[in-house]
């Protein structure tokens, strides 16, 4: 679907990795719900999920900075399982 590595639970996407060519950086795609998209969203390491030119709410990416440190990417993949 979008050339990256998904990992699925209860057959929904959880999250992943891509790497962008806007940012020539490796990016982690996430589902984090419609509940936790626009307190997510303010993150400055957080951008939409935006493939195809319009951003798909409840899912985002996560720049490097934001998953640099091993806790931030532990509350990364634990707000996509929840």
């Amino acid at each position: 679907m979008m050339r990256s590595l998904m990992f699925m639970v209860n057959e929904k996407m959880c999250c992943g990795t891509h790497i962008d060519k806007r940012y020539e950086d490796s990016l982690i795609t996430l589902r984090v719900g419609a509940e936790n998209y626009q307190k997510e969203i303010l993150k400055e390491e957080c951008l939409p999920m935006d493939f195809t030119g319009r951003p798909m709410e409840g899912y985002t990416v996560i720049t490097s900075d934001g998953h640099d440190m091993g806790e931030d990417l532990t509350y990364w993949i634990k707000l996509g399982l929840s």
